[in-house]
């Protein structure tokens, strides 16, 4: 039976964990190695971590944090942020990490993907597209954290990002991100329509329903979530949680 990838999105900053809301306003709510010590007991199927201030501040995520994360991780990791080099990649893939995700450098130097699929295998790259309407209410694609607004179309750019090489597209709405009100479905549909490479959709989930949305409705491979997986109750307290395997498998049955 199939069961998608269900996968929480982990937020970096200042070697902390942070939260943010519409790609603002970043919250701390703790230490990363501590969450990855529980979502390894909670069986998550995946990670990712984004250094939210990388690009900006033109380097990488620090080594030595993905290095302890895999040291500590027993399930497939992605890292991102900043990376925008075969070195680069070498560096995170050196330090433990099973994928790069990259964002900003996939518009600026879409060339990066044929040459990081070429030495790593497509398998190796996760092209991150983050999304927000303009003032004209046209979608468009954003990078460096959410703080350049670029003339791409994310169906254009998904489409050359699959001819290029990515082994997956991440799209990411940031009029969704952190608001825990559901997932932009007609734009996961408008990306996993055009493209044959696996779509993991984020941006908005709240609850368990919203993954399934995101599945059944929006056609996405994987779901991945921040706020979900980090705050707990209406009130939003900390606590770093994940759904039972057997609660994830009864989701997609029919």
């Amino acid at each position: 039976m199939f069961r998608p990838r269900i996968i929480p999105v982990l937020l970096l900053k200042n070697k902390g964990l942070v939260k943010t809301i519409n790609f603002k306003s970043p919250t701390y709510i703790g230490d990363p190695i501590n969450a990855v010590k529980i979502f390894n007991d909670m069986r998550s199927d995946e990670l990712v971590f984004l250094d939210i201030t990388a690009s900006v501040e033109n380097r990488l995520p620090l080594p030595e944090i993905i290095s302890n994360i895999s040291d500590e991780a027993y399930m497939p990791f992605a890292v991102g942020g900043g990376i925008k080099s075969i070195n680069d990649v070498k560096a995170m893939i050196g330090a433990g990490a099973e994928k790069v995700v990259i964002n900003s450098a996939a518009v600026t130097n879409p060339e990066l993907i044929s040459q990081v699929a070429e030495l790593f295998g497509r398998q190796s790259i996760i092209v991150s597209i983050d999304v927000k309407k303009n003032l004209f209410g046209k979608q468009k694609v954003y990078t460096h954290s959410g703080t350049k607004q670029t003339a791409l179309n994310p169906i254009e750019h998904a489409i050359e990002m699959e001819k290029r090489g990515a082994g997956e597209i991440l799209i990411n709405s940031i009029d969704k991100e952190g608001c825990m009100t559901g997932y932009d479905i007609d734009l996961i549909k408008k990306i996993t329509s055009v493209v044959k490479i696996p779509v993991i959709a984020v941006g908005g989930a709240g609850n368990l329903e919203h993954i399934k949305q995101a599945v059944t409705e929006g056609g996405a491979s994987a779901a991945a979530a921040g706020s979900l997986f980090v705050y707990h109750g209406p009130l939003k307290g900390v606590l770093i949680n994940y759904p039972e395997q057997k609660v994830l498998q009864n989701l997609f049955v029919k």
